[in-house]
């Protein structure tokens, strides 16, 4: 009988690897707005000038992160991706990117992790927001074991990082690197799959002709490593990302800006709002994203 394996979840490893790095690098500060605060009530004891809550003042807190970074800190910043990238959009606007300083910026909740929350606990478009700010490195991790190098990495440098959490995983970690991890090669197309829905499209698929193309780190986009695979095979390019539909179609457009090709994006919608709770699997089921419709379409598409 084998023994069955109990995961963490991505949000457990994050408050880990922040606790370690408090531990080690006197420059790391905590900023929280009520979510997941008690991870750190512990620590906070022992680095009390360094661990701090903010309750429902998520403007307030990624202005004082910004503060802090001009001190010469590196703040560690968090709550659930609405409040962190669209509230205090214009904090991250001026407070950081205007001033020029860092901070790593971790969310929780994704694009509809927990539908029952409703609209206000869900933002498929915080990425889409970010690019419209210079500067920002984008990380997807689609597994556990991928948050901690990627979340490391983030914490030990001095520039502006959104880490984009789920609680939803693949089934398997990928090594994490800063473009494409290529898993499948073929010849009728290329098929981009961004962090947590990596299962999804695998399944889709598994007897397709298609080159599969993974990627955790997302900004800055690795176009080399796309063109280099569309160069191997037919132009059609899919796009399936876990938020906005077309987030990253510009970026495979400047990639792609000499050779001829066809892009099909996939992801939540952009043309109306989903006014309904259920489960993340049914939005799945309701924006395409799940394995069955992704099948048919990358078989139409690259047909």
């Amino acid at each position: 009988m084998t023994a069955q394996v109990t995961r963490k979840q991505m949000r457990t490893v994050f408050a880990e690897t922040v606790i370690e790095s408090l531990a080690a690098d006197p420059r790391v500060v905590m900023l929280t707005a009520d979510i997941s605060s008690w991870f750190f009530w512990e620590v906070k004891k022992d680095f009390p000038d360094r661990v701090h809550n903010f309750g429902i003042r998520e403007q307030a807190m990624i202005d004082i992160a910004g503060g802090f970074a001009l001190a010469g800190q590196r703040p560690v910043v968090h709550t659930y991706a609405p409040f962190l990238i669209e509230r205090p959009f214009e904090q991250l606007k001026i407070g950081l990117g205007h001033q020029d300083v860092g901070a790593v910026l971790v969310s929780v909740g994704a694009s509809y992790d927990d539908p029952s929350w409703g609209r206000t606990h869900q933002a498929p478009g915080d990425v889409a927001l970010l690019d419209t700010l210079p500067g920002w490195t984008v990380y997807v991790p689609g597994h556990e074991d991928e948050v901690g190098p990627l979340l490391s990495k983030a914490i030990a440098g001095d520039n502006r990082v959104y880490v984009r959490l789920s609680e939803r995983a693949n089934s398997e970690a990928v090594p994490v690197s800063d473009g494409f991890t290529v898993l499948r090669r073929g010849g009728a197309g290329v098929v981009v799959a961004v962090g947590p829905v990596l299962d999804q499209v695998l399944a889709a698929t598994a007897t397709a002709d298609v080159t599969v193309l993974y990627a955790s780190a997302i900004r800055p986009f690795d176009h080399a490593g796309l063109r280099a695979a569309v160069t191997a095979a037919a132009p059609n390019v899919v796009l399936v990302e876990p938020y906005l539909r077309g987030t990253s179609a510009f970026e495979v457009t400047e990639a792609l800006g000499d050779v001829p090709h066809r892009l099909r994006s996939f992801g939540t919608w952009r043309d109306r709002e989903a006014r309904v709770y259920g489960t993340a699997e049914e939005h799945d089921r309701l924006f395409g994203v799940d394995a069955e419709s992704l099948a048919d379409s990358i078989a139409r598409f690259v047909a």
